[in-house]
């Protein structure tokens, strides 16, 4: 683990010299994740492949920024998440929703009032869940893939969105709720 660290800081430390080859070897190391995570957020190849290209391009021509408090590929998901969110907005995708605070009394009536049908979360397949998580709205979807995929936390995810915590926190019990109906609903079917 410290070897594959210092290897990464050496082929950085290339990069920032202007090095071809350190600049592929990087981007050998994080496509797949990075165009994942892309994909994830946008829902489009074509998009999530245009998103990560222009991340290393970002990230190679500000390497002199990168600071080095986090790990690099941290860094980089950031760019990647950043862009992706931006893109969102430019073709207004992403919904504004005004959320307002939720009672947790009203929140525990719905809960209960909910249909009696359970979800069998020991053989749910990741493709039903992948296929509920696109039918949900672009910023419960975002919201989601930021929280329960990336690993952000809501404070985290506050600050990327740039909405409150308490907004980030509503967002994502909604969306919750919305993708365990969805899955409800299909295991209904099935």
């Amino acid at each position: 683990m410290q070897t594959d660290q210092q290897h990464i800081k050496d082929l950085l430390q290339a990069c920032s010299k202007g090095s071809k080859t350190a600049q592929f070897e990087i981007y050998k190391l994080y496509y797949k994740a990075m165009y994942n995570t892309a994909l994830r957020i946008l829902q489009n190849t074509f998009d999530a492949e245009d998103v990560m290209q222009e991340a290393f391009l970002n990230a190679f021509t500000k390497l002199d920024s990168y600071k080095g408090e986090v790990p690099f590929g941290a860094w980089l998901k950031r760019i990647v998440i950043n862009r992706s969110l931006t893109l969102l907005k430019k073709r207004n995708k992403l919904q504004e929703v005004n959320l307002e605070v939720v009672d947790n009394k009203l929140e525990n009536e719905e809960e209960s009032q909910t249909n009696e049908v359970k979800i069998d979360y020991v053989n749910l397949k990741v493709q039903e869940v992948g296929r509920a998580m696109k039918a949900l709205k672009e910023n419960y979807r975002t919201v989601l893939t930021l929280s329960l995929v990336e690993g952000y936390d809501n404070e985290e995810i506050s600050q990327i969105l740039n909405i409150s915590n308490e907004n980030c926190r509503t967002t994502i019990s909604r969306a919750k709720r919305k993708l365990r109906k969805i899955l409800m609903d299909s295991s209904v079917l099935n």
